[in-house]
């Protein structure tokens, strides 16, 4: 558990500390990698913000991430992880996609694609290889300003995912405006995979529903082999979680033995 001194206030962060571990260099990315369901071969990392304190040490994305959303500076964050995952990216042995979270922030700002296309242009990494993820709980709405920018992402040729689908505010409009090139199914529907019948249900529903979209569908929180089999005996084609591979500094390919002994 860490401990903060005084000057926290309850234990949180302010909007002053994150700009200062900002400008001390106390943020850094982790990369997951997430793999084809079917033969383990890598397909992309999901690029992932943590903070390092000098004193404090480790402090979760659970603490600092609500703080940056409520001071205003989620977009300035956002902006700075885009522009590190794709120089990140651009040096990688392979041609693995760069997963890249987005706040609700950017998706109404209608001067973010300029942003994502000053970040593939400084990097030179291809369009296709970056994937930007939104997360279903900022309860997206289906407004023209919102599915007017998502239109301009790919049209640069970047994949836009709907994140954590399941877990927050579903909205089958944002589905019928939109075009997703993929969803996440959120890791609380498969950690109850396979003794909860419930569960087993509600994903194979989503992915019958994504296929029939022509969306391809992520497992998030694979921690077993059960998980595994089940999520890709259903349809699921891509696979993310700590038994696939952890968050890493570096971005490192996994062992593909686990489809060998699980196939």
């Amino acid at each position: 558990m860490i401990r903060f001194r005084r000057g926290w206030r309850q234990g949180l962060p302010g909007k002053l500390d994150l700009l200062t571990a900002r400008q001390d260099g106390q943020f850094s990315l982790a990369f997951q990698p997430i793999v084809e369901s079917l033969n383990g071969s890598l397909c992309a990392f999901e690029a992932l913000m943590r903070w390092h304190h000098p004193i404090r040490g480790f402090i979760s994305p659970s603490i600092f991430i609500p703080v940056a959303e409520s001071s205003g500076l989620i977009a300035l964050f956002g902006e700075w992880a885009l522009r590190d995952a794709c120089q990140q990216a651009a040096s990688w042995p392979w041609a693995a996609q760069v997963s890249v979270n987005i706040s609700a922030a950017h998706v109404r700002s209608p001067g973010f694609p300029s942003t994502v296309a000053t970040a593939l242009a400084i990097s030179g990494l291809a369009p296709a290889r970056l994937e930007l993820e939104i997360t279903e709980s900022v309860r997206l709405d289906a407004s023209d300003e919102i599915v007017g920018v998502l239109d301009e992402l790919r049209s640069f040729g970047v994949r836009v995912i709907l994140d954590d689908f399941g877990a927050g505010w579903s909205s089958l409009d944002v589905l019928r405006r939109f075009r997703f090139d993929g969803l996440k199914i959120d890791r609380c529907l498969v950690s109850d995979l396979p003794s909860n019948p419930r569960a087993v249900a509600i994903v194979r529903a989503i992915i019958r529903l994504a296929g029939e979209l022509g969306i391809c569908v992520t497992a998030e929180g694979v921690e077993d082999i059960s998980q595994l089999q089940i999520v890709r005996d259903l349809g699921c084609e891509r696979l993310q979680g700590f038994l696939v591979g952890k968050p890493g500094p570096e971005a490192v390919a996994p062992s593909r033995h686990l489809w060998l002994i699980s196939a």
